[in-house]
C-alpha cells in the first residue's frame, strides 16, 4: 500500500546503480540457439566485451542517481521515459493508444517540412524506412520484457543485457535526451515569439538584449514556478493534449495553404544528397519515444494487444509527419524554415491558432522534462542538503543552464537532427536491437532475423555517425 501511494504521488526513486547487485533469474533463453557450431564469432566477441567492462564497473562504481520517474498517466512525446516499476496494469487499449500517439508525436512535426526540404522527396521514404525499424525496434523492446518478467523499465533491459553498464548507459543516454529536448522548447518560443513580436533590441542594466534572447529569458521566468513543483501530475495530464496539439497544427497550417493565399505552389528538389544526414537524423528524433513502451506495455490492462497498439500509433503519427511535410514542403519548398511556424502569414487567423498551440505546450511540457533530471541532481546531494531551499536551488540552476544554451545554441533544426542522430537513433533503435539480441540469445544462431537485426544496427550506427557530424558542423558553422 505504501509503494503504491508513493508512486501515485510521484516520488518514488530507484537507483541507477543499485549498492546491491540486481540478481536476473539465470535461466537459459531459447536453449535451441545455443549450439556452439551456429555461434556468430563477431557478436559473441561484443558481447563478451560488453560484459567483462559490466564486471569492472559492477566492482569499482558507487555511483547512485535515480532512475527517471513515470507521471500518472501523462506520458510526454518528448521526454522518452517511462521507469516507475509500480505501474497501474488496469489501463484499457483506446487509452494505451492515446498515451502512445501522445509519446510519438511532439514538436518534430514542426520540422518534418524542412526534414523534406534538406534532402528532397526521395528522402521522404527515408521517413517511412524509420518509422518501420522504429516500429520493429518496438517489438523488440515488447520481446525483450516478454523474456524476464523482472524487467519493468527500459534501463532494466539495458541491465538485463549488459548489466550495470548497460544500466549507465541507457540512462545517461534518457537524461541527455530530456535536457537537450528541454532546451529545444526554450529555442522554440523564443524563435516563434520574436517572429510574433518583433521589436529589435531592448536595454535591460545596460546591457543590449535581441528580441530572441529576451524571449528566451521572459519563457524562461514563466516556466520557473513550474519547475519548484514537487508533484507534477496536473502537469502530465495536460501533456496530454499533445496528441490534439499535433492535430491542430497541421489542421491549422492545411487551411492556410488552402484557403488563406499561401497555396501548394513549390516543386521542391527530387534529391538533395548533401541534406540527406539532416533529413535522416530529423526523422529519427520523431521517433525517440521508445523508453516509455515499457511503461506502455506494464500499464495495459490486456498485455497481448501491445503490437497491435504499437501498429496503430505508428500509422497515425506517421501519416501525421508525412503530411506535415508534404503540405509544408509544397508552401514554401527550399524556402522552408526550421520551423514552418515562422513561414505563416501572421495575419491569418488559421496560422494564428497554429502558432499560439505551439506555443503553449513546451511551457506545460518544460518541467515534465526537467523534473526527472532535478530529482537525479537532487539524490546526488549529501542527505544535510536534502530539503525544499535545495531543491528549488537545484531546479532554478537547471532552468538557467538550459536558457543559456538556448542562447549560445540559437539553431532549433541543428538541435533536434542532433538530438535525432546522436540520441534518438542510438535509444530507439541501436540499444533495442542490441539488448534483443543479447537477452534473447538470438546472435548465437546466424539465421535471418539475426541478418536483419545486424542490418538495421550497421544502418542505425552510420546513422549516428553521420547525421552527429553534420550536426555538429552546422552548429558550428552558424555559431
Amino acid at each position: 500500500m505504501d509503494d503504491e501511494k508513493r508512486c501515485d504521488n510521484v516520488t518514488l526513486n530507484v537507483p541507477l546503480i543499485q549498492n546491491q547487485p540486481q540478481h536476473w533469474p539465470q535461466r537459459t533463453l531459447n536453449s535451441g540457439h545455443t549450439s556452439t557450431n551456429a555461434t556468430t564469432p563477431f557478436l559473441n566477441t561484443c558481447f563478451n566485451g560488453l560484459n567483462i567492462l559490466s564486471e569492472k564497473l559492477s566492482n569499482n562504481l558507487a555511483l547512485r542517481v535515480p532512475l527517471l520517474h513515470e507521471w500518472e498517466n501523462g506520458i510526454d512525446a518528448e521526454k522518452a521515459v517511462g521507469s516507475c516499476p509500480c505501474t497501474k496494469t488496469n489501463v484499457s487499449v483506446f487509452r494505451t493508444c492515446l498515451n502512445g500517439l501522445n509519446a510519438i508525436s511532439g514538436v518534430g512535426i514542426l520540422s518534418v517540412p524542412y526534414a523534406l526540404a534538406s534532402g528532397g522527396w526521395v528522402s521522404l521514404g527515408l521517413l517511412f524506412a524509420i518509422a518501420t525499424v522504429a516500429f520493429y525496434s518496438g517489438l523488440l523492446i515488447k520481446r525483450c520484457m516478454d523474456k524476464d518478467s523482472n524487467i519493468r523499465s527500459y534501463p532494466d533491459i539495458g541491465e538485463r543485457a549488459f548489466g550495470k553498464t548497460g544500466r549507465l548507459i541507457v540512462s545517461v543516454l534518457m537524461y541527455t535526451e530530456l535536457y537537450l529536448v528541454a532546451t529545444g522548447f526554450l529555442i522554440l518560443e523564443g524563435d516563434n515569439l520574436s517572429n510574433l513580436f518583433p521589436f529589435g533590441e531592448v536595454e535591460i542594466a545596460g546591457l543590449a538584449i535581441g528580441e530572441r534572447k529576451f524571449f528566451v529569458i521572459l519563457v524562461a521566468l514563466v516556466i520557473l514556478p513550474t519547475v519548484w513543483l514537487d508533484n507534477l501530475s496536473l502537469l502530465s495530464y495536460v501533456s496530454a493534449s499533445g496528441v490534439f496539439a499535433s492535430a491542430i497544427i497541421v489542421l491549422s497550417i492545411s487551411w492556410t495553404a488552402m484557403f488563406d493565399g499561401v497555396g501548394f505552389h513549390q516543386k521542391g528538389t527530387l534529391v538533395n544528397w548533401n541534406g540527406i544526414p539532416t533529413a535522416v537524423s530529423l526523422y529519427a528524433f520523431c521517433y525517440c519515444a521508445h523508453p516509455v513502451f515499457p511503461t506502455l506495455y506494464n500499464s495495459m490492462e490486456n498485455r497481448h494487444q501491445f503490437s497491435n497498439v504499437l501498429l496503430t500509433c505508428f500509422l497515425l503519427t506517421t501519416a501525421g509527419y508525412a503530411s506535415m511535410a508534404i503540405i509544408g514542403y509544397l508552401m514554401y519548398g527550399s524556402d522552408v524554415e526550421s520551423q514552418i511556424t515562422l513561414n505563416l502569414p501572421l495575419n491569418k487567423l488559421s496560422s494564428q491558432i497554429a502558432i499560439y498551440t505551439t506555443l503553449v505546450n513546451p511551457i506545460s511540457k518544460f518541467a515534465l522534462m526537467a523534473t526527472p533530471i532535478t530529482n537525479a541532481l537532487k539524490e546526488l546531494l549529501p542527505g544535510t542538503y536534502k530539503n525544499r531551499v535545495s531543491s528549488f536551488l537545484v531546479s532554478t540552476v537547471l532552468l538557467i543552464s538550459t536558457t543559456i544554451v538556448a542562447i549560445t545554441v540559437p539553431f532549433f533544426a541543428y538541435l533536434m537532427s542532433l538530438v535525432g542522430a546522436f540520441l534518438s537513433v542510438t535509444a530507439s533503435i541501436l540499444l533495442p536491437c542490441l539488448c534483443y539480441l543479447k537477452i534473447s540469445g538470438t546472435y548465437r544462431k546466424f539465421g535471418f532475423e539475426t541478418i536483419a537485426i545486424v542490418a538495421i544496427i550497421l544502418a542505425a550506427i552510420a546513422m549516428a555517425i553521420t547525421g552527429t557530424y553534420t550536426s555538429l558542423v552546422d552548429i558550428v558553422h552558424h555559431l
